[in-house]
């Protein structure tokens, strides 16, 4: 299986619990574009590189199936999903709507504490850029937004959206390596959060649904950049 990756480790669970364990790490590869839309997925291949039986394989392929992160033909093949604009933009909405409410709510009654919280983050995000590291870049950028569902007292949202985030984060993936991606989410970010701190949910509320709206809008150049990777 040479389109796999080390991140794809064999479990130690040999119980109920290790499907879940090899979701997560496919989940994982799929979303972070180790395994590729297109990528041939081998049942026989997995068991052996996660050294399991063949039902958790088939229960992990399922759930993921279920994201539509990949197409399962019976008798035939399971594929790694192309990216599906419609089911990003779907995505996309639903994130909106639950981040333009909590900017909302967070500007209307600023915390100091929150507000330093994420101006460390910024801090983070910034050093990772200038460093280079994409991954550690991103790691960083997820972690205000959850700090964000988490002080809007959301938290169980954020477990929701990410297992509807697939194509979108997908899209935004191959997004973020193109030239100026960075530099501009670093601005939307510290406009969100200047907008906070000054208590303005006017504000707030406009920098975050633009901020969450770029990567679609470039999904017509993304796609001609990688127009293999996006379903017909």
């Amino acid at each position: 299986m040479g389109s796999f990756t080390s991140s794809l480790q064999p479990t130690r669970d040999r119980t109920r619990h290790a499907a879940p364990q090899v979701f997560e790490q496919l989940r994982e590869a799929i979303i972070t574009l180790e395994l590729v839309p297109g990528t041939v997925l081998s049942r026989q291949e997995l068991q052996l590189r996660f050294g399991l039986s063949s039902t958790p394989i088939r229960d992990a392929l399922m759930k993921l199936a279920e994201e539509s992160l990949v197409d399962i033909f019976p008798q035939h093949a399971t594929m790694v999903s192309r990216i599906d604009l419609d089911h990003a933009r779907q995505a996309a909405f639903l994130r909106r709507s639950i981040e333009v409410e909590a900017a909302y709510n967070l500007a209307s009654d600023p915390d100091s504490e929150l507000v330093a919280r994420l101006r460390q983050n910024l801090k983070l995000q910034r050093a990772f850029a200038e460093a280079g590291d994409l991954m550690q870049f991103n790691a960083t950028d997820r972690a205000m937004h959850r700090m964000m569902y988490d002080a809007a007292g959301v938290p169980d949202l954020w477990t929701v959206m990410q297992r509807r985030n697939g194509h979108i984060e997908r899209l935004r993936r191959l997004h973020l390596p193109m030239k100026g991606k960075v530099d501009q989410t670093i601005r939307d970010h510290t406009a969100i959060v200047e907008a906070i701190a000054a208590g303005d949910p006017a504000s707030a509320c406009r920098e975050v649904r633009d901020h969450l709206s770029r990567s679609l809008a470039f999904s017509a150049e993304i796609r001609a950049r990688f127009p293999g990777y996006f379903k017909d």
